[in-house]
């Protein structure tokens, strides 16, 4: 299932405020559609979710099939835009990265997140060029999210991380990104200076002490992800009832913290 232009379209428009986009990031194709009932205006996956949920550790790890595979089974699931964290691109080749991601345009991808990490600007730089060509063959304006980990890793001393990532934003930019994501960053200064010093649209991430969107809104993010979050807690909640239950088969126990079987399969019925 191919993105369609209005898709990608559309998912620009998102970015455009004034309301802040927020993403409640799925892993499957049954929490895209979960979130799409929520009333997400998108879907976004996040990188650690996909992985964990086929057994591999995120960090460029997972089989790129699994990865495509993963948005096509979204894509046809939801009627949204869809965006995808392909990491660093799974590679370390800009044409391969490229490949990639028209392999992801094809199977109803609108947007990607890709990520510098500790690798050198220059790398995603060419990264991102390399993927705008090929968005530009498919005739796809799709959304390119670069993720810079300046104040994730502390790339950079405290106080020069605003500016480094404004820098760093530039450049890829220039190298045709419609996106900067900066996860970690969560003081209300830094956040203003980021997005006041860029045209590209300021995606932070949820984090302890992260301001609420109303607050982000007005400090210029215009996105907002829950990245691992969701996925962890769950999965953090899903481990301790197994234990209970493997410990003393107290079957009332996640009887009672299920939900409705019903109101689930139904949810599931409406794209099949």
């Amino acid at each position: 299932m191919p993105a369609r232009p209005d898709a990608a379209t559309a998912f620009h428009r998102l970015h455009q405020g004034p309301e802040l986009l927020i993403l409640a990031n799925a892993w499957d194709a049954g929490t895209a559609r979960l979130m799409e009932s929520l009333g997400s205006r998108a879907i976004a996956t996040t990188s650690a979710g996909v992985a964990w949920a086929h057994g591999y550790a995120d960090g460029d790890t997972l089989p790129v099939d699994l990865l495509v595979g993963t948005v096509a089974a979204i894509a046809r699931t939801v009627a949204i835009p869809v965006t995808t964290d392909m990491e660093g691109g799974y590679s370390d080749r800009p044409e391969e990265v490229g490949e990639l991601a028209a392999r992801l345009i094809d199977a109803g991808a609108s947007g990607i997140n890709i990520e510098d990490g500790s690798a050198s600007p220059d790398l995603l730089c060419a990264k991102i060029e390399a993927i705008r060509q090929v968005a530009e063959r498919t005739g796809v304006n799709l959304f390119i999210n670069a993720r810079t980990d300046v104040f994730l890793r502390g790339l950079a001393p405290q106080e020069a991380r605003v500016d480094e990532t404004l820098t760093r934003a530039s450049r890829y930019r220039d190298a045709g990104a419609s996106g900067i994501f900066v996860p970690a960053a969560t003081a209300p200064d830094d956040i203003r200076r980021i997005a006041t010093g860029t045209d590209l649209p300021l995606n932070v991430m949820a984090r302890p002490g992260l301001p609420a969107a109303a607050e982000l809104a007005r400090l210029g993010a215009r996105r907002l992800s829950a990245g691992s979050a969701l996925s962890e807690a769950l999965l953090n909640r899903l481990s301790d009832l197994a234990k209970a239950f493997l410990e003393a088969g107290d079957s009332d126990l996640i009887c009672s913290a299920a939900g409705s079987y019903g109101s689930l399969n139904a949810l599931m019925k409406k794209r099949a």
